[in-house]
């Protein structure tokens, strides 16, 4: 410790200081500050910064540099995720809300690049990548298909080779179920998916597992209710496998036509898991659930729009629905909703989905920052 900390420190209790001493001190810095063209004040003293190397370190990088499953992965499914990687995913999660919580902006990912390439609508995803990337102190570069040269005829894996020249990883969302491997094979940097066509969701699994833990404080031993389009609905697919390594009942409710796919149902069941299906939201369905999971039909999915008019309103949560629901119960959405949840329910304190939004940046910044890597 310096002459002038020490001294500064031990003042709150002696102030009977030999002038000698004092004397020393000041010529200490009067001579410091001639070499440096500038004779220090009182303000000066008070307002100066710590010597750099008594900074603590960054805790989040420290338990992301001994806990990372993730490193440098490509993120394509949810089939390979282990509980244990959620757990260390999740944890870096809460650090991510308390850090974001005391200071906003991070720098964790400064001078590192995301490109964000989506050629379907997205408001939420696109928009949260972005936000996450920006909250830890990266950069973005965003694509969408009116804006790239998939419009003069480019491939998709043309322009993954070309986005991963500029980018340290790319998230994606394609029409096609079969682009996030594609462009797996041909990035050299990581591929998040962002969604591919029907198939998959898996940062929307991860959002919602985690806005689960958060709100009930266990995903053990609950009831959750998937409501609506169970057959084309990409979130629903991914978080009904990694239900898979919990303990819970699943109650699948929609039309015969938007009926959850059989082997992923079979999935569940193999795992253990207790599975109901029905085509109606009864009173006793929605008595036992601790999770009402809400899904729009897909306009987009149809090829007869017939099927969707008839459908399109086949469920509807409003409040007197809920008022046969357990005052515990949340209520989940991955967004957009249409006609499917009421606005009167945003009222209610079960309505989760709009939390949801927002614990679902904090999961994709510990995502990031644990696939990006915070070792230059």
């Amino acid at each position: 410790m310096s002459p002038l900390l020490s001294n500064r420190r031990s003042s709150r209790f002696s102030f009977d200081a030999s002038a000698a001493k004092k004397a020393s001190i000041i010529g200490t810095l009067r001579a410091s500050a001639v070499e440096d063209g500038d004779i220090p004040t009182g303000a000066d003293l008070v307002s100066s910064k710590p010597p750099r190397e008594l900074a603590p370190p960054n805790a989040i990088s420290s338990y992301i540099k001994n806990n990372n499953p993730f490193l440098r992965q490509s993120i394509l499914s949810v089939k390979n995720i282990s509980r244990s990687n959620l757990h260390a995913l999740f944890a870096v999660a809460q650090e991510m809300r308390l850090a974001v919580e005391r200071e906003g902006v991070l720098d964790i990912l400064k001078g590192r690049v995301l490109t964000t390439a989506f050629f379907e609508p997205s408001t939420r995803t696109a928009s949260s990548f972005n936000a996450a990337m920006q909250r830890l102190g990266g950069r973005v570069v965003p694509i969408s298909e009116q804006g790239s040269s998939v419009k003069k005829g480019e491939t998709l894996q043309d322009t993954i080779r070309t986005m991963s020249c500029y980018s340290d990883a790319i998230v994606l969302r394609h029409p096609d179920e079969e682009s996030a491997d594609i462009a797996a094979k041909y990035s050299p940097v990581p591929i998040i998916n962002g969604g591919n066509g029907s198939r998959e969701h898996p940062t929307q699994a991860m959002l919602d597992l985690f806005t689960m833990r958060e709100e009930l404080g266990t995903v053990n031993g609950i009831t959750i209710t998937f409501m609506g389009d169970l057959k084309y609905g990409r979130p629903v697919h991914s978080l009904c496998k990694l239900l898979q390594h919990y303990q819970v009942k699943v109650q699948l409710v929609s039309p015969k036509e938007l009926r959850l796919p059989n082997n992923l149902k079979q999935k569940m069941l193999d795992a253990g898991l207790r599975v109901v299906e029905s085509e109606e939201l009864t009173k006793d369905l929605i008595a036992k659930s601790d999770v009402l999971y809400c899904t729009r039909i897909q306009q987009e999915r149809f090829k007869d729009l017939a099927v969707y008019e008839r459908l399109k309103d086949a469920y509807v949560v409003d409040n007197k629905i809920l008022s046969y629901a357990k005052q515990h119960m949340c209520v989940m959405h991955p967004l957009p909703r249409v006609n499917e949840i009421k606005e009167e329910v945003d009222f209610d304190q079960r309505a989760a989905y709009f939390r949801q939004m927002r614990y679902g940046l904090f999961v994709r910044m510990a995502l990031l920052a644990m696939v990006i890597g915070v070792d230059f």
